[in-house]
C-alpha cells in the first residue's frame, strides 16, 4: 500500500505510539490527522509537528465520535484510520473479591476494543469510498498469551485480535478496498510502561515495522518480541506463559 498522499487518522495521537506514527506518516508524505482527550496533549504535540491537524476527541464516547466524523468529513476525508488509542489498569488478582476487577475490565474494553468497533462503523463507508484505504488496529504481544499483571487488558487486545482478524475477511467477502493491519507491538517504551523494567521497544523502532508493513501488505505485523513469542506459543504454550508471566510476578499479586 502506498503511503505517500494519504490523509491518516490516529487516536491517541497526542503521545507514544500515536506521536512517532504521525511523525513517520508525516515524513512519508501523508497528511495526518490525530486526536486524544487531553488539550494540552495535543496542543504539544501539534508544537512539535505544526503539519499535524489535531481535534480533542474521545474513543469512549459517541457523541465525540460522530463529531469527530463530521470535522473530518469537513477537512476532505481520510483514506487510512488508525486505531491506536488504548488504555491499561493495575494489576489486581482476579482470584480475591475486588470490584475494582469489573471496573477496570468494563474501562479498558470500552476503550481497547469498544472504541475501535465504534469508529469504524463511523467511517467504515468513507473509507469503502475511497480508491485505497486501509484501517489499523494496534494489538498486543498479550493477544497470544495473557499476562497476571495486565489480565483484562490482554483479554482487550486478544478479543480486538479476532475482531480485526474477521472484519478483513469481511471485507474480502464483499470485495472491498479497505485493507485491514493488525499491529502486534511488544513492551513499547511509552507512558502506560514507564514504571516497568521489561525490555522495551522504542516507539520509532515499532512504527518503522509498521511502516514497512503497510507498504508490503504485510497485514499481520509482529514487531520485535512479538515474532518469537509467536512461534513458542503455537508449539510450547506453557513456556510461553512462563516468559510472559516470571515467578516473580507472582509475589506482587499475593
Amino acid at each position: 500500500m502506498n503511503i505517500k498522499g494519504k490523509t491518516i487518522l490516529i487516536t491517541g495521537g497526542a503521545s507514544g505510539i500515536g506521536l512517532e506514527s504521525a511523525r513517520q506518516f508525516l515524513a512519508e508524505g501523508a497528511e495526518v490527522i490525530i486526536t486524544g482527550r487531553n488539550q494540552a496533549k495535543l496542543e504539544a504535540a501539534k508544537k512539535m509537528l505544526p503539519s499535524v491537524i489535531s481535534i480533542k476527541s474521545d474513543v469512549e464516547n459517541q457523541d465525540d465520535a460522530i463529531a469527530l466524523f463530521e470535522k473530518v468529513t469537513a477537512l476532505g476525508g481520510i483514506d487510512i484510520l488508525y486505531n491506536n488509542a488504548g488504555v491499561g489498569s493495575p494489576a489486581l488478582n482476579l482470584g480475591i473479591a475486588n470490584d475494582q476487577i469489573l471496573k477496570n475490565a468494563m474501562y479498558e474494553m470500552n476503550i481497547n476494543y469498544f472504541g475501535v468497533i465504534r469508529l469504524n462503523n463511523v467511517f467504515i463507508d468513507m473509507l469503502k469510498s475511497r480508491k485505497e484505504a486501509a484501517i489499523i488496529n494496534t494489538t498486543s504481544i498479550l493477544s497470544l498469551v495473557p499476562a497476571l499483571e495486565e489480565p483484562t487488558y490482554a483479554a482487550t487486545k486478544t478479543a480486538l485480535g479476532f475482531y480485526t482478524r474477521t472484519l478483513r475477511k469481511n471485507l474480502e467477502i464483499l470485495e472491498s478496498n479497505v485493507k485491514v493491519f493488525e499491529l502486534l507491538p511488544p513492551v513499547v517504551a511509552t507512558e502506560m510502561t514507564a514504571q516497568r523494567k521489561d525490555k522495551k521497544m522504542t516507539p520509532e523502532e515499532l512504527v518503522k515495522a509498521l511502516v514497512s508493513g503497510i507498504k508490503k501488505d504485510q497485514f499481520t505485523i509482529r514487531a520485535g518480541d512479538t515474532k518469537l513469542l509467536y512461534i513458542v506459543s503455537r508449539f510450547f504454550p506453557k513456556l510461553a506463559f512462563n516468559l510472559v508471566n516470571p515467578k516473580k510476578i507472582y509475589a506482587g499479586l499475593r
